[in-house]
C-alpha cells in the first residue's frame, strides 16, 4: 500500500509539479496552499508524509510544521524550499522536521528524502553546505535563538504572522475564529512582551525572524 502523502505550498504550479513527481511512489490525499488550512487537512487526512515549504502565507511552514508535528507525531515532515540559511535548517528540524530539500533540485532529491525520512533517517540538501548539513544532521533538536519568533506563544507567533501580513484584526478574527477583543488582546500582549510600539515595529521583527518575507 502507498504511503499517504499532503502536499503544502502557496504556489500551484509547484503543487502540480510536486504531485507530477510523486504521484507514482506515493498516494496523494490532498494539497494547501497555506500553514492554517494545511494544518486542517492534516488532522483530517491523517498523511504519514506531509510536505510544505517555509514561507507561506497566514502561517509559515515552520509553524505549520511544529503544529502538525505535535497534532500527528507519526507523520513525517519533509520541507522543499529555497532559502537554504542554516538558521532555517535548525528552525525546520526544530520543529520536527526529518528532512529538507532544495526546491532547485527537488526532482532528483526529493523521492529519497521521503524515503530516508519513512525509515526513520534525516536528510539535508546538499545545496545547504557541508557544514550546515552535518551541524543540522547531528543536532536536530537544537533550538535555534529566536529565530521564528522563539520567545512567543503559537498562538502569538500565529497572530504576529498575519498583522505582518497586512490583515485587520477582523480578518484575523474571522481566520482564526477568536473574537476580535482576543486578537487585540494577543496583539498587545506581543508588542509589550517584545518592547515593541507599533504595527511597523511588528512587521520589522517578524521580516527579521523569518516569519513573514519582505
Amino acid at each position: 500500500m502507498l504511503k499517504r502523502i499532503l502536499l503544502v505550498d502557496d504556489h500551484v504550479l509547484m503543487l502540480e509539479g510536486l504531485a507530477r513527481l510523486l504521484h507514482d511512489a506515493f498516494d496523494i490525499v490532498g494539497t494547501a496552499t497555506n500553514g492554517l488550512e494545511a494544518i486542517e487537512r492534516a488532522e483530517k487526512l491523517r498523511p504519514e508524509v506531509v510536505v510544505l515549504d517555509v514561507g507561506m502565507p497566514e502561517m509559515n511552514g515552520i509553524e505549520t510544521a511544529r503544529r502538525i508535528s505535535h497534532a500527528l507525531p507519526a507523520a513525517r515532515i519533509v520541507f522543499v524550499t529555497q532559502r537554504l540559511d542554516p538558521a532555517y535548517l535548525r528552525a525546520a528540524f526544530q520543529a520536527g522536521a526529518s528532512a529538507y530539500v532544495a526546491k532547485q533540485s527537488a526532482t532528483t532529491e526529493l523521492l529519497r528524502a521521503i524515503h530516508l525520512a519513512l525509515n526513520g533517517h534525516y536528510y539535508v540538501t546538499p545545496h545547504a553546505g557541508s557544514e550546515a548539513a552535518e551541524y543540522t544532521r547531528l543536532h536536530p533538536g537544537i533550538n535555534p535563538s529566536e529565530m521564528f519568533g522563539a520567545s512567543l506563544t503559537p498562538r502569538q507567533r500565529e497572530i504576529l504572522q498575519l498583522v505582518a501580513e497586512g490583515r485587520t484584526g477582523k480578518e484575523i478574527s474571522a481566520l482564526l475564529r477568536i473574537s476580535p477583543k482576543t486578537v487585540e488582546y494577543h496583539r498587545n500582549s506581543i508588542m509589550d512582551h517584545l518592547g515593541m510600539r507599533t504595527t511597523a515595529d511588528l512587521i520589522r521583527y517578524a521580516v527579521s525572524r523569518g516569519i513573514v518575507t519582505p
